[in-house]
C-alpha cells in the first residue's frame, strides 16, 4: 500500500484572530485522527487580580478583550456585587443592558459583514467582497458604528471602556446624547432587517448535526446581562452551580483549557440562545421567524449567521426601547459594600456564556480569581464539529477545499481566539 503524507502551513486562520494548528489523518477516506491544537501562552490576567482591591477588577478584565470588553465588566461585576447586601439601582440595572447591546450590536456586524459573508459569496476577505459589493460593507461598518457608539454613552469609550464601575457607572450621558443616539438606531432598523432577510436567503450548507446547547435565561426577557444557566438537556443552573457540572482540563497539545458539560461537549453562542430563548424573542422577530423560514431549535451551526443578525434586530429593539425610557438620573451609582467571601456572576457575550468567581478578603483584596471565556468552552464543540462536518463533505477533497470548510465550521463560532487560543496551520496526512 502506498502513502503519502501532505502539509499545509497557514501561519494564522484568516478572519479570526489567533494561531494554532489542525491535525487531519485520513486512512482510505476515513479519518482516523483529527487534533485542534491551541498554543497561545497564558496570560495570566486571573493571577493579575490577586491582592488587587475590588474596585479595580472592573477596568482590569476589560482589557482581557478588545471585542469583548462589556462582557468581562458585567460578569466581573455580577459577581461582585453578589456580596454586598445592597443591589444596584433599576436605573443602572436597565442602562447596563443597554450598554451591553451596543457590544452585541458591533461585534456581530463585525463579524457578519468583514468575517463570515466573505465565506458565503466567495471571496478572500472583506477588502475584496467591497469591490464588489461596497454597499454592504458599509452597511456593516455603519452597524458596528452604532454599536460602539452605544458603548461609548455609558463607557467613556468603545474600546476598553471606562465607564462601568461597583453600583453601576461613573457619569450618567445627557439627556440630549441619548436621544440624538435613540434617532440614530431607529434609522438602522430598516438595515438590521434587510440583513437578516439576506443571511437567510445564502446558500448556506445543510450540515444537521446532534450538540447540547448550554445559555442563560431570564424569566422575563431574552437573557443577556443576567438570568440563570439552561441546558438542552434540562438542566437550570444559578451562576454558584456553574463548577458542579462544567469541568475545564489540559490537552496534552494545547495550552488552552477545553470545557465539558458532565463531560459532554457543548455549544454556548447565539445559536444556543437562540434554540433555547427563542420564545422570548418580540413579536416582530417571531413574525420574521416564519417570513425566513428559520425553524427553531435548529441542529445546524450554520444558522448561527442567521442567529447573530437576528439578535442584531434584537438589540437595536431593547436599545431604543431602554433609551426612550432614559430619566437622568439623582446619581449613576450606589455605593454597594462588599463582604468577604465568594462572588459568582455570569452573563451572555456575544459569542456565548462568561462565567466569573472572586474570593474577597477581609481586607477587600482578590485573593483568587477564575475566568470562563466563551471561546474555550466551544473548544471541544468546534472540535466534533470539524469531525463531523469534513467526514459528511467528503475526505477525498484536496487540502484547499478542507481547509477552506474547516475555517468555515471554526468561523461559525466566531472565535475571540486571543482571550484564550491561537489558531491555524493544517496537517492532512493520508496513508
Amino acid at each position: 500500500m502506498t502513502s503519502r503524507r501532505i502539509r499545509i502551513d497557514v501561519p494564522a486562520l484568516t478572519r479570526v484572530e489567533g494561531e494554532g494548528s489542525l491535525r487531519l489523518e485520513v486512512r482510505q477516506d476515513q479519518l482516523i485522527e483529527l487534533g485542534l491544537s491551541i498554543f497561545e501562552p497564558p496570560r495570566y490576567f486571573e493571577k493579575f487580580l490577586e491582592g488587587r482591591e475590588a474596585e479595580e477588577v472592573v477596568d482590569i478584565v476589560a482589557r482581557i478583550c478588545g471585542i469583548c470588553p462589556v462582557a468581562y465588566q458585567i460578569s466581573a461585576l455580577n459577581a461582585l456585587e453578589s456580596m454586598s447586601r445592597q443591589m444596584a439601582s433599576p436605573w443602572v440595572r436597565s442602562m447596563r443592558r443597554a450598554f451591553y447591546c451596543g457590544e452585541w450590536l458591533q461585534s456581530h456586524a463585525l463579524h457578519i459583514h468583514l468575517l463570515a459573508l466573505p465565506d458565503f459569496l466567495g471571496f478572500e476577505n472583506a477588502i475584496a467582497m467591497a469591490e464588489r459589493h461596497p454597499n454592504m460593507v458599509k452597511r456593516g461598518l455603519k452597524l458596528q458604528g452604532l454599536g460602539n457608539a452605544l458603548v461609548r454613552l455609558f463607557g467613556g469609550r468603545s474600546v476598553h471602556p471606562v465607564g462601568a464601575r461597583l453600583g453601576g457607572f461613573h457619569h450618567a450621558p445627557a439627556p440630549d446624547e441619548v436621544t440624538a443616539l435613540a434617532d440614530r438606531l431607529k434609522a438602522a432598523q430598516q438595515d438590521a432587517g434587510d440583513l437578516t432577510r439576506f443571511c437567510a436567503s445564502l446558500p448556506l450548507p445543510d450540515d444537521p448535526q446532534t450538540f447540547i446547547c448550554v445559555a442563560l435565561h431570564h424569566p422575563d426577557r431574552y437573557a443577556i446581562e443576567s438570568g440563570e444557566i439552561r441546558t438542552s438537556t434540562g438542566l437550570n443552573l444559578s451562576a454558584n452551580q456553574f463548577e458542579q457540572h462544567f469541568h475545564e482540563t489540559h490537552k496534552p497539545d494545547s495550552t488552552a483549557l477545553w470545557s465539558d458539560l458532565d463531560g459532554q461537549p457543548y455549544l454556548t453562542g447565539p445559536l444556543a440562545r437562540l434554540n433555547i430563548n427563542h420564545p422570548q424573542l418580540p413579536d416582530f422577530l417571531l413574525t420574521r421567524l416564519g417570513e425566513i423560514g428559520l425553524e427553531l431549535p435548529s441542529c445546524n451551526m450554520f444558522h448561527s449567521l442567521i442567529a447573530r443578525a437576528l439578535e442584531i434586530e434584537l438589540v437595536l429593539h431593547e436599545a431604543i426601547q431602554l433609551l426612550n425610557d432614559y430619566t437622568y438620573p439623582k446619581s449613576p451609582y450606589t455605593a454597594l459594600p462588599l463582604e468577604p467571601g465568594i462572588g459568582y456572576g455570569m452573563s451572555e457575550a456575544p459569542r456565548g456564556l462568561l462565567w466569573h468567581r472572586y474570593e474577597l478578603d477581609e481586607k477587600g483584596l482578590i485573593r483568587a480569581a477564575r475566568i470562563v471565556p466563551p471561546t474555550s468552552q466551544n473548544q471541544a464543540r468546534i472540535e466534533a464539529d470539524l469531525h463531523h462536518s469534513l467526514t459528511t463533505m467528503g475526505l477525498d477533497n484536496g487540502e484547499d477545499v478542507l481547509k477552506l470548510r474547516a475555517e468555515q465550521v471554526i468561523r461559525n463560532y466566531d472565535p475571540c481566539i486571543s482571550c484564550s487560543t491561537h489558531f491555524l496551520t493544517l496537517k492532512k496526512v493520508e496513508t
